[in-house]
């Protein structure tokens, strides 16, 4: 059959169409999102109060999100991004978050009992009367964090970096901080009955009327 002089234009047209159809389709697809009681796992999710206990939640991105609230009790949270996320009054007990980043997120009144927070990245974190008693932090990174009237009981504080940490008031009873960076930090009126400070970085950090009763390389003549 012998084509007439538009056909080869429509069929170009026709072609043309139906790739810019495929092509816009493919950019309105939607991440596939993990999903967990009813809260949606990506960054600035809104989910106060949700419930992740004992869920595996390792390497997902959760940053600027609205997780007030929320129980992560015993929940795998290894690498997982919390970056400038809203986690006031959150549980974290017994949770493994090793180098997790927490980078600038709002702690306060957290509950981190026995949490793993190896190597985590709290840089510029604002936890404030949270409690990290009995966690392992060994290595984790708190530079110019705000912990004050913080609790670390018996928390594995080795090789920790609390350099210009605003940390006053705080609760280190039993703590061991062996190897820890405390440069410039800001400890007044905190408690280190049996705490442990040997071959820590002390330069210029603030030990006013700290109680240092049996305490290990603590500053007795500061």
């Amino acid at each position: 059959m012998k084509l007439t002089s538009s056909q080869p234009a429509l069929w170009l047209l026709a072609s043309s169409l139906l790739i810019s159809t495929s092509v816009t389709a493919e950019s309105n697809d939607e991440p596939d999102y993990l999903t967990i009681n009813g809260c949606v796992i990506k960054p600035e999710t809104q989910c106060p109060g949700a419930d992740f206990s004992g869920q595996d939640l390792s390497n997902q991105d959760l940053s600027h999100a609205n997780l007030k609230g929320a129980s992560f009790r015993g929940a795998q949270l290894n690498h997982i991004h919390f970056k400038d996320t809203n986690l006031e009054k959150a549980d974290f007990s017994e949770a493994i978050m090793m180098r997790a980043d927490l980078r600038h997120a709002n702690l306060r009144g957290a509950q981190l009992v026995n949490a793993d927070l190896t190597a985590a990245n709290l840089y510029t974190t604002f936890a404030q009367t949270a409690n990290f008693s009995g966690a392992n932090m060994t290595a984790a990174n708190m530079e110019f964090s705000r912990i004050s009237k913080a609790q670390f009981i018996g928390t594995n504080m080795t090789a920790t970096n609390l350099e210009m940490s605003w940390a006053t008031k705080i609760n280190l009873e039993q703590a061991d901080l062996t190897g820890a960076n405390l440069q410039e930090a800001k400890l007044a009126g905190s408690n280190m009955v049996k705490t442990n400070l040997s071959q820590t970085r002390k330069h210029y950090a603030n030990f006013l009327d700290i109680n240092m009763e049996n305490c290990q390389g603590c500053p007795l003549d500061w």
